[in-house]
């Protein structure tokens, strides 16, 4: 193989029409194969009112090995502390991220809970699947003035292995994406283009913080320190938001992340939408993730077909789960699980590269890059580009 695709192999969960805690849909999976190699989703589930909450599925696959659908195991976990709810009855958790972190020898499942605060990233390690501890919300240090325990965030993940901090100590690592106020896609679409991003409030950074703050000694899960911006939007396909993606998972090029990004249609669809989520693929170092190696210039997945371009939210195809099929004998495979239009799951098979293709925006390859795209819409002036492509990129 010479470069990265996505293969539609079909929706997997659908709303149950008979369970009103689906009502509103099922989407944005986080995926984890068991102790003894079960394959699970937990998906997003979406009622009345807004009110979500995270569930238990078995994967279910065909003769072909391919995913085809799903059992229900039930819910894991449900709204239940301060943090999760809001006075009204809406709130709840939502946009899981499951990962065996192997310093802790324990699963840990990163979800955004949403309460009057706004949506915050808080954490859970389980007993067994359906029953899941609280260490509660994870906390930052500042970073340049900026006070993270006050801002939004959600669809963050942890690595699975110690990562070096900037400091070389082996430290937890956390990618996530801060929403600061007035920076989402819906509140950028309508200025006059070009824009000048704000790096610091429009990226995707990672975290670190010590793991002898483990629960495994009694200690506080979640104390985040240090900080690093790890990439900003760039490409036409993410020049309103990046962010969402999979949790990273180690492959012969690095650390495998499959992230969205969302730009602008042309012209708005039939339901009045006209924002699009698509999928791109990124590479982080192996031996320091906070380093880029290879990153999508073009999607590798775009909201083409109907259940991805018509439901909840029109236009989406936002990857949130993956699932290394060493099963087959394939560690080169894998199945992106995926929200299709906020109301459905689908999945997508990516076969890992031999080499990486040429073309990808890495730190190597910057001012290449902005020779290549500084005729493309890109959500900053031209004459920005050299400076703006070093910050994303800096080390």
């Amino acid at each position: 193989m010479t470069g990265f695709g996505l293969h539609r192999l079909g929706t997997v969960m659908k709303p149950d029409p008979d369970d009103p805690r689906e009502a509103e849909g099922v989407l944005n999976p986080a995926a984890a194969r068991g102790p003894y190699g079960q394959p699970y989703l937990f998906p997003c589930l979406v009622g009345h009112g807004e009110h979500s909450r995270i569930g238990l599925a078995r994967v279910i696959f065909d003769e072909a090995g391919d995913p085809c659908g799903v059992e229900r195991m039930g819910t894991a976990p449900e709204p239940e502390a301060d943090y999760e709810r809001r006075d009204d009855g809406t709130g709840g958790c939502e946009d899981p991220r499951v990962t065996f972190v192997e310093p802790l020898r324990r699963y840990v499942m990163t979800y955004t809970a949403f309460s009057v605060d706004g949506p915050r990233l808080a954490l859970a390690v389980p007993n067994d699947l359906p029953s899941w501890e609280r260490p509660g919300l994870a906390t930052f240090g500042p970073y340049e003035g900026i006070d993270f325990d006050g801002v939004d965030d959600k669809d963050a993940s942890v690595f699975p292995v110690a990562i070096p901090n900037p400091s070389a100590h082996p430290e937890l690592a956390i990618l996530r994406q801060p929403s600061f106020a007035d920076t989402g896609p819906e509140d950028t679409a309508p200025r006059s283009a070009p824009r000048e991003v704000d790096l610091d409030r429009e990226s995707i950074w990672i975290s670190y913080g010590p793991i002898s703050t483990a629960p495994s000694d009694g200690g506080q899960l979640g104390r985040f320190t240090s900080h690093h911006r790890l990439v900003a939007p760039v490409s036409p396909f993410e020049q309103l938001k990046i962010g969402g993606w999979t949790a990273p998972i180690l492959t012969r090029h690095g650390w495998l992340i499959v992230y969205h990004g969302v730009s602008d249609i042309v012209g708005p669809d039939d339901d009045g939408h006209h924002l699009r989520y698509s999928a791109g693929v990124m590479l982080l170092s192996r031996e320091h993730p906070q380093m880029v190696r290879w990153r999508s210039v073009e999607p590798v997945l775009t909201p083409d077909t109907p259940a991805e371009r018509h439901g909840s939210v029109a236009n989406v195809a936002f990857p949130t789960g993956i699932d290394r099929r060493d099963d087959l004998g394939r560690p080169g495979r894998f199945d992106v699980y995926y929200g299709m239009a906020d109301d459905r799951i689908g999945v997508a098979r990516l076969d890992l590269p031999d080499v990486l293709p040429p073309g990808g925006f890495a730190e190597r390859e910057r001012r290449r890059v902005a020779c290549r795209v500084a005729g493309s819409a890109l959500p900053w002036p031209s004459s920005r580009l050299p400076r703006a492509l070093r910050s994303v990129v800096a080390r």
